[in-house]
């Protein structure tokens, strides 16, 4: 307990760029950090859109996949703030504009969404999109199925411990991960579920 607080308490001390270089090499703690410091500002932003809520759910788990997906390229780490609220601006843009473009859907079909957020049939959707995600991963090479599944966990192992359950040199678990979630995207690009929103 005393060593689990050290460290939180040492993490809590960094600065954003350092965080996100920690992160960006699979420091869970430095996630949670980045989650703890900037959850309010993913939220604020796509709450600013009036969304469903399973739309605002999907904005905001995409802004995070899109942070651990260019942890490495961000120019500007100390400000993951702007860059984090405008990705979440840009997921939920996405989102209004395939709704509008979402063929035989009229008003009243809008509205009895609406109604359908909160309760059992709101859980099948959840569902239903894990599931779909789990497919797409599956298409994937055996040894990035493998990596992602480790790392997308509450808790997941430090790259040591990756390296030896995934067979992934060391020093290749970060562009691993890199190019599996690039192949993801895109997966989900061509299946439509997240299709960019053009200028």
């Amino acid at each position: 307990m005393i060593i689990r607080y050290a460290v939180a308490s040492s993490v809590a001390s960094l600065g954003v760029a350092e965080l996100v270089r920690r992160a960006g090499d699979g420091d869970r703690a430095a996630w949670k950090e980045i989650m703890r410091r900037f959850r309010g500002t993913v939220i604020r932003t796509v709450r600013s859109f009036r969304l469903q809520d399973a739309d605002a759910h999907d904005a905001m788990q995409m802004t995070w996949l899109r942070l651990a997906e260019n942890c490495h390229q961000i120019q500007f780490p100390e400000y993951l703030g702007g860059w984090l609220a405008t990705v979440a601006s840009r997921e939920c843009l996405r989102i209004v504009h395939e709704s509008k473009h979402t063929p035989n859907r009229d008003s009243t079909e809008v509205e009895n969404v609406a109604d359908l957020a909160v309760g059992p049939e709101q859980h099948a959707v959840n569902r239903a999109a894990a599931q779909t995600l789990r497919d797409l991963v599956a298409e994937l090479a055996p040894r990035k199925q493998n990596l992602l599944r480790a790392l997308f966990v509450d808790e997941p192992p430090r790259y040591a411990e990756l390296s030896r359950i995934t067979g992934i040199p060391l020093g290749s678990i970060g562009p691993t991960r890199a190019r599996a979630l690039r192949q993801l995207r895109q997966r989900i690009d061509d299946d439509q579920l997240g299709q960019a929103v053009g200028p």
